[in-house]
């Protein structure tokens, strides 16, 4: 990421009428400058600023790549607003079930109607759900007023595409099937100003059966060592206090890399960065979580207690079915080596019901693996068939009612069990990175614990962005009410 002075710097040199620069990033700088034109030429015409509207779907990496985007909008003119009404609207897409898909469709419905209102208005569409080519003929036929079509791999050219679309009358789609591609030093526009994502690697080479993500977010790729270094180091000076480390698998991390390095080895670089108070990582695959990784975390005074270590299904039968690479002993095995490893952790996962083929006996074993290992939560969904994955041609003689059954049993353990987990913490005292004001009561702030459970407590907006000692009082499900004790820093 790029400050703003050093941009500016680097634009001020930029002449628009010599040949457009065929490396990055110096490429996107020009069309950031030209960019710039167009939308001061736009805001003209309009009698107002060009306003710009983003709506995030999916995972934390596009929420990543939002900030991005957000951060060229606000470089080139555009002033941002939290409605659709905007001049632009872009959605950033998930297609991880289709239900997301669903919701897309149905939010272009409405756009277009205000788009009749005002032909100026431009409507942009990205991420994962782009790199379908169905999804891309669907969108040619059934919602043609759309003006920009782009993917997972080409964000950094927004500023490039946002150029050919205001020079253009037809819908501009820019989709890559695939690219070992990485660029740097672009704007970002962080949500917060204490804390921040950090993308270590792009794509994932696991292909699990059920899942759309290698296919849209393509092979796996690691950022080099001493970027993400520099990148940490930059964000620490400007606030932040508590990254998080982002990839598909984070476990896998460094072996696209000319000198290989893995990821424990790279937290073990992260944690030496002064200022950092906190690291938090996602997602880690348990087929590829290393002893080294686990000796790492115990002896970490930075990394937080907390790992997310995706289960979906306690059937050794049906993990291979979805190509999980690891039976339900292997996993058992795995979490009993954490905990051991690191007895405050908290650990909750992923779960998928109604793969097909499932029965209530398979069910009954993820049921068995959820009580022995103890999830602080477990995020539990049905199955959504993905057009283009192995699994979707899978016959699934199960019925609906059958696996709605199932997974409220499921539902029901896992909300029994993270309840226990939670609440043994009562009485303590832990330190809580204030995040923001509650949204239901404005006495109130709302944090975050080292092991990612939520606490709300009396406080002023003074205290978002630092660490507090908080006494934790009631345990309320999935979360806490606290008391305020001394200050942390």
């Amino acid at each position: 990421m790029i400050r703003n002075d050093e941009l500016e710097a680097i634009l001020e040199k930029i002449d628009l009428k010599n040949d457009i620069p065929a490396d990055e990033p110096m490429r996107q700088y020009y069309f950031i400058k030209k960019a710039r034109e167009i939308v001061d030429l736009e805001s003209q015409k309009a009698g107002h600023r060009l306003t710009a509207d983003e709506e995030t779907f999916g995972c934390q990496m596009n929420a990543k790549d939002s900030e991005k985007l957000i951060g060229i909008l606000k470089n080139i003119g555009f002033e941002i607003i939290d409605s659709e009404e905007a001049d632009l609207v872009f959605y950033n897409t998930c297609t991880v079930r289709d239900n997301a898909n669903q919701r897309v469709y149905g939010r272009l419905g409405l756009i277009h109607s205000m788009k009749k209102k005002n032909p100026h208005k431009k409507v942009a569409l990205c991420g994962c759900m782009m790199q379908e080519p169905s999804v891309i003929e669907k969108i040619k036929k059934s919602y043609s007023f759309v003006d920009l079509i782009f993917g997972t791999h080409n964000i950094y050219k927004f500023a490039e595409l946002l150029v050919a679309m205001y020079s253009s009358d037809r819908m501009i789609i820019d989709i890559w099937k695939d690219t070992d591609k990485i660029v740097e030093d672009l704007p970002a526009e962080r949500k917060y100003s204490f804390k921040s994502g950090v993308n270590i690697m792009y794509g994932c080479n696991n292909f699990c059966s059920y899942c759309i993500v290698p296919y849209v977010r393509g092979r796996e790729r690691s950022r080099r060592p001493k970027d993400i270094i520099m990148e940490i180091e930059k964000l620490v000076s400007e606030g932040v206090i508590e990254v998080m480390l982002l990839g598909q698998n984070v476990n896998s991390y460094g072996r696209t890399l000319d000198e290989p390095m893995n990821f424990a080895q790279l937290l073990r670089e992260v944690e030496k960065i002064d200022g950092l108070e906190r690291i938090r990582f996602m997602t880690s695959h348990p087929k590829d979580l290393s002893d080294e990784l686990i000796e790492v975390m115990k002896n970490s005074k930075k990394i937080c207690r907390h790992l997310h270590l995706p289960l979906q299904s306690g059937s050794t039968r049906i993990l291979k079915a979805m190509n999980r690479n690891y039976t339900k002993e292997q996993y058992l095995a795995l979490a009993h080596k954490i905990r051991t490893a690191i007895p405050d952790i908290s650990l909750t996962t992923d779960i998928i019901v109604g793969f097909p083929g499932e029965t209530a006996a398979d069910v009954d074993e993820t049921i068995e693996v959820v009580k022995e290992v103890g999830y602080d939560n477990a995020f539990t969904f049905i199955y959504s068939k993905r057009t283009g994955t192995p699994a979707a041609s899978m016959p699934n003689p199960t019925s609906d009612e059958e696996i709605k059954a199932n997974f409220d049993r499921l539902l029901k353990v896992v909300q029994e069990t993270a309840r226990s987990r939670i609440g043994r913490l009562t009485g303590e005292i832990h330190s809580v990175l204030v995040e923001e004001e509650n949204e239901h009561d404005p006495a109130l702030v709302t944090g975050r614990m080292s092991n990612n459970t939520i606490v709300h407590f009396k406080g002023g907006k003074d205290l978002i962005g630092k660490i507090v000692n908080i006494k934790l009082t009631e345990a309320c499900g999935f979360y806490y009410l606290g008391e305020m004790e001394n200050f942390e820093n």
